[in-house]
């Protein structure tokens, strides 16, 4: 009887907390000041006169278009476990400057430029999945991109889970070197994470070779204070323990029991990079 009360139970967390959720603040990701410059990065978004799904068209803008934020709206849409502002905006097409109110969920998250091309980080859409402990439970699980772009064409897009709306609360991205590995451009690296504790993290590494976007295996991590952790990592050729051609995975965890004693795990593997994939060795 034990786990069918346990899922009992978890189904009714869910419920309360979808219905909390209605009134829940927008993700955090999706937060973006006014007076400064932001990129769409979903395809055609849709602008509109004011800030509401039924309000008139104005205009559709492509991935990579420049937008300047004037004024955040407090109306919040929700799509899935993405919740965003509307935002009032302006925007150049040609030489005409025109405004009109675009959701938050549509703007990339963070976006860089390097060598040419602009690298866009952000959120497509929330799917439903089974838990793998209690497939009873469907879980509902956001997808997110990275994009490159060179001028206005689209040059490759890789997707990957980033986790529920609990790990929203904050994101980042960056460019990193290509640490070593053959034949490798640039190392990207996306992160979302929660602000409380027993929220999860993901790290997303993306390799850029020839044009081309190569997702690594995600990474997770995620405490709570010192009662435990959960950490993951990878140890490239020009870390301190790194190898040629390779990268480790890394993972160590920790949780101490009734008695207060610490109780480790730790383990690794190492995958072999040929210069255009990986595999596991």
């Amino acid at each position: 009887m034990k786990p069918l009360f346990t899922i009992l139970f978890l189904l009714i967390v869910q419920i309360f907390s979808a219905q909390e959720e209605d009134y829940d603040y927008a993700n955090g990701v999706f937060h973006f000041e006014e007076n400064k410059t932001q990129k769409i990065f979903t395809d055609w978004a849709r602008i509109r006169q004011s800030p509401n799904v039924n309000a008139q068209i104005l205009d559709s803008l492509k991935t990579n278009q420049s937008i300047l934020i004037l004024k955040k709206d407090e109306t919040i849409l929700k799509l899935g476990e993405r919740r965003a502002n509307w935002y009032k905006i302006s925007y150049q097409k040609g030489d005409e400057i025109s405004e009109g109110y675009v959701w938050g969920g549509n703007l990339a998250v963070s976006y860089r430029n390097k060598n040419g091309y602009d690298f866009l980080f952000g959120l497509t859409k929330t799917i439903n999945k089974k838990d793998k402990q209690y497939p009873e439970i469907n879980i509902q699980q956001n997808i997110a991109a990275i994009k490159v772009v060179e001028g206005s064409t689209l040059v490759d897009e890789v997707s990957f889970e980033t986790g529920s709306g609990e790990s929203l609360s904050y994101g980042t991205f960056n460019i990193e070197s290509n640490h070593k590995l053959q034949n490798v451009e640039l190392t990207l690296k996306a992160t979302v994470s929660g602000e409380a504790c027993g929220i999860a993290s993901y790290d997303q590494y993306v390799l850029f070779k020839d044009k081309k976007l190569i997702a690594l295996p995600q990474l997770m991590n995620v405490g709570d204070a010192d009662v435990y952790y959960h950490s993951e990592e990878f140890i490239f050729p020009n870390d301190k323990g790194g190898i040629p051609n390779a990268f480790i995975f890394k993972m160590e965890e920790m949780e101490k029991d009734d008695k207060d004693r610490e109780k480790k795990k730790k383990a690794s593997k190492t995958y072999l990079w040929n210069g255009s994939s990986y595999k596991l060795k």
